[in-house]
């Protein structure tokens, strides 16, 4: 089960990168497949705490979430990022930007 999983992850992955050209361009289309097509905001557990996911942020080494609670404000890389069950509507582009990074 967990080779058609990856299989798909990795068609996700050809998607999003078809024309990049190194690891800055490949995390470029991860983030736009993931800036398009997940459902924000969305609301996550981080440390015990609840807070919301009000946007998806690119770095220049990472893709981040912008979590808030409150007046508070944190970005947190999306490789650390708890999602919440059921997962938010386009996560699946998460979990292809996870598989992408540890490649």
């Amino acid at each position: 089960m967990a080779s058609k999983g990856n299989a798909a992850l990795e068609a996700m992955i050809e998607d999003a990168t078809v024309d990049a050209y190194g690891d800055d361009e490949q995390l470029t289309g991860l983030f736009t497949m993931i800036e398009e097509h997940l459902a924000v905001p969305f609301t996550t557990i981080v440390l015990g705490v609840e807070v919301t996911v009000r946007k998806i942020d690119l770095t220049e080494d990472s893709i981040v979430a912008v979590c808030a609670r409150g007046c508070h404000r944190q970005r947190i890389d999306l490789l650390d990022l708890p999602l919440p069950t059921p997962a938010p509507d386009g996560a699946a582009w998460i979990d292809a930007y996870r598989h992408w990074a540890v490649r």
